[in-house]
C-alpha cells in the first residue's frame, strides 16, 4: 500500500507527461495515462519520424503531451550529474 502510495505522489506531483507505476508494463516509464512506452517513442525518432509522425502513429496520444514528454524527459536528463555514479559492473577507461 505505502509503495503504491510512494508512486501515485511521485507521479502526480513529479511528472505530468511520463509516468511509471510497477503495475503498468512492469513499470517503465510510460507517456501519461497509456500504455506507451516512452523507449518506443525514442526509438521512433532515432528512426527519423518527426512528433508530428509519432503523433498520427499515437492519435490518442496527441502532440502536445508528446512534446510535453519529451520535455519533461530532458529535463530529467539535464538534472542528472554526468558520472556521478559507476556501478560494480563497469570500468571507466
Amino acid at each position: 500500500m505505502l509503495k503504491k502510495l510512494v508512486y501515485f505522489v511521485y507521479n502526480k506531483i513529479m511528472k505530468i507527461y511520463i509516468t511509471s507505476d510497477p503495475e503498468i508494463m512492469s513499470g517503465a516509464p510510460v507517456i501519461a495515462n497509456t500504455r506507451v512506452p516512452v523507449v518506443k517513442i525514442l526509438y521512433l525518432l532515432k528512426e527519423g519520424f518527426t512528433l508530428q509522425a509519432v503523433s498520427k502513429q499515437f492519435p490518442h496520444i496527441g502532440l502536445k503531451k508528446l512534446q510535453g514528454a519529451i520535455n519533461e524527459l530532458a529535463q530529467k536528463v539535464e538534472s542528472k550529474p554526468y558520472g556521478a555514479q559507476v556501478s560494480q559492473t563497469q570500468t571507466i577507461a
